[in-house]
């Protein structure tokens, strides 16, 4: 008698639609920064870069620390467990969203200094939201990396599932800037934005969230054999002593630190330049992740290291480029190469892991911690060095480094067998 074969295609498109939320969140969060640098950090002082890339670091500092508690729940409830679990979380960062309008709005002058810089409160809170969104990102993606690559579709390697779902991210991407720019602030210019204009767009957003995660509790989503490790049985190795993983978490590092450096910091770039639609530049570059990753999803046939050689060396030429000519819109064409480097990257850091994969998939979000750290010294760089152009040269140091990960540091040397 042989045994059914679980159909993984429903829960499969459930969690791409999941990215496609975490991807959407992600980058409207960091669209923010420059808005709310003229909406909230107005009397910031000299440092108004370094306090505005505060709302991308917050986010980002929630990887470290929320990646191994979902790594826990997944082993724990599951994996539809987490995914309620974390919309959960989401809910709440998105409230918090919400009262930092709301508060700001009641008590317009409620504020603290921070050296000669005047902060508001509502900022303060808005960063807390932040943080929260995204421990709720965090969490949704310990489930989504290792589902999409062992769960079973037909006509799919693990690679291409990856690319599928980070195709549906990339449309969220691409989408989010407009939503920040023409849906919650309605078009209007830099000096027109106030920040009441938040409350009914995240209301709304609570209210999807909350009708997706009811969907979602209805949805039977199976646990798939050998990818979590039963609560009662323990690790024999620390999953640190897999080279090709620590150092696979080094290179997401680097690369959602340049990612997001690009994504969330190319707007304030082109405003002191004084280019028309800032936004613009952002919505391209998010674009080009969307068609490189529709593009990587077919690429079958190619090897996860040779994907990641290839981007990371036509990303560098393009920063290069941009640095050298001091030209924002070449900085826009990175998106096509940085489009594929997450799936590669993360293919090539579980390869062989067997049943540490969900906890491997922890330790990896850590890594993510590069998109708090990087954007930030990025926007402490162009406060100091008086504008953002050399400040791209931090982009270019990561391309390199994940470059070196890609030919010398993803050789398994030690597997879970």
């Amino acid at each position: 008698m042989t045994e059914k074969k679980t159909n993984y295609l429903g829960p499969f498109l459930a969690l791409v639609f999941l990215f496609f939320v975490v991807g959407f969140l992600t980058t409207a969060n960091t669209q923010f920064q420059a808005p709310l640098k003229e909406a909230f950090l107005a009397n910031a002082g000299r440092f108004q870069n370094t306090f505005a890339t505060l709302i991308t670091f917050s986010w980002f500092l929630a990887y470290p620390l929320a990646g191994p508690v979902g790594s826990r729940w997944v082993n724990r409830h599951g994996y539809k467990g987490t995914l309620l679990r974390g919309i959960a979380v989401m809910l709440l960062g998105l409230f918090l969203f919400f009262a930092s309008s709301w508060y700001t709005v009641h008590h317009e002058g409620s504020a603290f200094r921070v050296g000669e810089a005047v902060i508001p409160v509502g900022f303060v809170i808005f960063l807390l939201g932040s943080f929260i969104v995204g421990a709720s990102a965090t969490i949704l993606q310990v489930v989504i990396n290792p589902y999409l690559t062992a769960c079973d579709v037909p006509g799919t390697q693990s690679v291409q599932r990856l690319a599928i779902g980070g195709t549906a991210n990339s449309v969220g991407t691409t989408l989010a800037p407009y939503f920040v720019t023409g849906v919650v602030f309605g078009g209007l210019s830099m000096d027109q934005i106030h920040i009441s204009q938040l409350q009914v767009p995240f209301l709304a957003l609570l209210g999807v969230m909350l009708v997706v995660m009811v969907l979602l509790g209805r949805l039977n989503l199976p646990d798939i054999d050998g990818t979590r490790n039963d609560t009662a049985e323990k690790l024999e190795k620390s999953v640190w002593s897999f080279s090709h993983l620590t150092l696979g978490v080094v290179a997401i590092f680097f690369y959602v630190g340049v990612e997001v450096c690009i994504g969330a910091n190319i707007n304030m770039y082109a405003i002191d330049k004084g280019l028309a639609s800032p936004a613009l530049l952002a919505t391209l570059y998010w674009g080009g992740m969307l068609v490189g990753r529709a593009v990587g999803s077919s690429l079958s046939k190619i090897s996860p290291r040779t994907q990641l050689t290839v981007t990371t060396c036509a990303a560098s030429i393009l920063v290069i480029l941009a640095v050298v000519s001091d030209n924002p819109w070449i900085l826009v064409a990175v998106g096509l190469f940085h489009s594929i480097m997450w799936g590669a990257i993360f293919t090539l850091a579980v390869a062989h892991l067997g049943k540490y994969t969900s906890a491997a998939s922890g330790v990896f979000m850590i890594g993510v911690v590069g998109g708090a750290v990087l954007p930030l010294l990025q926007g402490a760089l162009a406060d100091t060095l008086g504008g953002w152009r050399l400040s791209w040269l931090l982009v270019l140091f990561g391309e390199v480094m994940m470059l070196l990960y890609a030919r010398i540091g993803s050789r398994i040397h030690q597997t879970a067998d």
